[in-house]
C-alpha cells in the first residue's frame, strides 16, 4: 500500500481542533460571539504550540501573501490566521444549526447562474478552501430547482463531519466521496449535469493519489501544484465552468460566482498546455480573492510542495 506523502493535506487529522470547537460553539450559543473570541485564543495557543507542521504552513503562507496585502506575521499572525479559521468553523456550525443570519450574505455574479437554472443547464463550480463554501450548500436548500453534487475527500475529517451531522443531517447530503475519478463516476456526473444539476469540486487541493495529475501555476509569487480534475471533468461533461468564492466582508459574507470558461475543449495536441492555462486562470482568481481576504485561506499544509518532483523507492 502506498503511503501519502507527509505533507499531503489528506494525512492531517482535524479531530483535536474539532474537540475545542465543540466547547467554543457552546460558549457562543450561551454567551455570544465576543465571549467566544475571549475563550478562543487560549485554545488556539495550545493548538498552534502542538501542531508545528500547521504552524509552519501558516507562517509560509502569511509571508507570501504579505507581498500583496498587509497581514501580521510571526506567531501573532499565525494566531490571527487560525482565529479566522475558527470563526469560519463556528459559522459553519451556526449555519447547519439554523442560527446563522443568511440575510447578511451578499451575492455577486448570480444572474448567469439563475439563467442556467432557468434553461435547465448544469455546470461545474470550482470552489476553494477560502472562506466558507458551506454557505452555498445551505442556501441552495432555499433555491427551487438548484441541486448540487459536492465532490469531497473528507475521511480525514470524520470528527468534523459527525459534529455537523449532529446539528443537521442535511450537512452530509449531496456529498460524493471521491478519491479518484473513474469512468463510472464520470458517467453518473454527466447524467446529473444533463439534468441541470451543478457539480462542485475544489480546485486548490491535489488529488489523493500516489501520482496525482496536476498543473503548476504561479500563486503568491511561486509555482504551486493545482489539480487538473475540475477542468478535465468540465471537458467531459461539456458544460460551463465557474468559480465560486465565499469570503467574509464586514459582518457578513459575499459569495462570488465567476465564469472561468463557457465550455472546455482539450485538444489532443497541446492538451497539457490547455489544462495548464485554465489552472493558471483559476490560480489568478484564487490569488485575487485571497488578497481581498488574506486570513481566510485555510490550507494548513505545505501547499507549495510539488508532488511530481517526489522520488519513490519502489514503483
Amino acid at each position: 500500500m502506498t503511503r501519502l506523502h507527509a505533507s499531503h493535506w489528506a494525512s492531517i487529522s482535524e479531530s483535536s481542533f474539532v474537540g475545542g470547537m465543540r466547547l467554543l460553539f457552546w460558549v457562543c450559543r450561551v454567551f455570544g460571539r465576543w465571549p467566544f473570541r475571549v475563550v478562543l485564543y487560549p485554545v488556539l495557543a495550545w493548538y498552534v504550540l502542538t501542531k508545528p507542521a500547521a504552524r509552519r504552513a501558516s507562517m509560509t503562507y502569511l509571508e507570501r501573501v504579505r507581498v500583496f496585502a498587509p497581514v501580521p506575521t510571526g506567531w501573532y499572525g499565525v494566531l490571527r490566521h487560525f482565529g479566522s479559521f475558527a470563526e469560519a468553523i463556528l459559522d459553519k456550525m451556526l449555519l447547519w444549526g439554523g442560527l446563522f443570519d443568511t440575510a447578511s450574505v451578499g451575492h455577486v455574479g448570480m444572474a448567469p447562474m439563475r439563467r442556467l437554472l432557468d434553461e435547465g443547464r448544469g455546470a461545474v463550480l470550482v470552489c476553494s478552501h477560502l472562506g466558507n463554501a458551506d454557505l452555498c450548500r445551505v442556501l441552495s436548500n432555499d433555491v427551487p430547482g438548484l441541486k448540487l453534487t459536492v465532490l469531497v475527500h473528507t475521511r480525514h475529517a470524520q470528527a468534523f463531519n459527525n459534529m455537523l451531522a449532529s446539528l443537521d443531517a442535511r450537512s452530509q447530503t449531496n456529498l460524493l466521496q471521491v478519491t479518484e475519478m473513474n469512468p463510472a463516476t464520470a458517467m453518473m456526473l454527466a447524467e446529473r449535469v444533463g439534468r441541470g444539476e451543478f457539480v462542485v469540486i475544489a480546485g486548490d487541493r491535489v488529488p489523493v493519489s500516489p501520482d496525482p495529475r496536476v498543473a503548476t501555476a504561479p500563486f503568491m509569487g511561486k509555482q504551486a501544484a493545482f489539480p487538473v480534475g475540475p477542468y478535465v471533468l468540465a471537458s467531459i461533461l461539456q458544460c460551463p465552468l465557474y468559480t465560486m468564492f465565499s469570503t467574509r466582508v464586514g459582518g457578513g459574507y459575499e459569495v462570488h460566482f465567476e465564469l472561468l470558461r463557457e465550455s472546455v475543449r482539450l485538444p489532443r495536441k497541446g492538451r497539457d498546455d490547455a489544462v495548464a492555462a485554465i489552472a493558471a486562470d483559476y490560480a489568478a482568481r484564487l490569488q485575487h480573492h485571497c488578497i481581498r481576504s488574506p486570513l481566510e485561506w485555510f490550507n494548513f499544509y505545505d501547499f507549495w510542495h510539488l508532488p511530481h518532483l517526489d522520488k519513490h523507492d519502489a514503483p
